[in-house]
């Protein structure tokens, strides 16, 4: 199985969602994950932070678990390894959440088939392996410069017209 290009539809409505669990977010502000939760909510995002060896993350109390998050979010964006993130997508699944991001921007990202495969046998829009940067409005030089190489070798969401 090949890791699927998700239709632009399911990232518009991801990214239409204002309460976002940021999984495997970093304590470390260096980190790029760091960057991105920050960014989505000078956005206007309500991003909750979930990682089992954090209290805290900017300020916010982070949680263990997305389960244990109250009142529940619209979606997960993934920022863990491959393997974690196997484990992560039933958790998600068990809080009743049903739209995940697997985040990649090089290497392998948060993308695993098995947790893919996962979402798609339970109900779950899945987008594996983009940057959300790519897509949110008025991205800085580089995340429109990834997009547009995205564009011009076929590697970018296309939006998906019905019949």
């Amino acid at each position: 199985m090949q890791i699927p290009t998700p239709a632009l539809e399911t990232i518009e409505d991801f990214l239409a969602q204002k309460r976002i669990a940021m999984i495997g977010v970093s304590r470390n502000p260096k980190d790029f994950s760091t960057a991105l939760f920050e960014e989505l909510r000078k956005r206007g995002y309500d991003m909750v932070p979930v990682n089992p060896k954090v209290s805290e993350v900017m300020g916010q109390p982070c949680f263990a678990r997305v389960q244990e998050i109250q009142p529940p979010v619209d979606g997960a964006l993934l920022m863990t390894t491959p393997e974690v993130t196997d484990k992560v997508v039933s958790d998600c699944a068990a809080a009743g959440i049903h739209r995940v991001w697997m985040y990649r921007a090089g290497g392998k990202g948060a993308v695993s088939l098995k947790a893919v495969a996962f979402c798609q046998e339970h109900g779950i829009q899945v987008i594996p392996g983009q940057c959300p940067f790519m897509f949110l409005p008025e991205a800085s030089g580089v995340h429109k410069f990834h997009g547009f190489i995205r564009k011009i070798t076929g590697r970018f969401p296309k939006h998906q017209h019905a019949a």
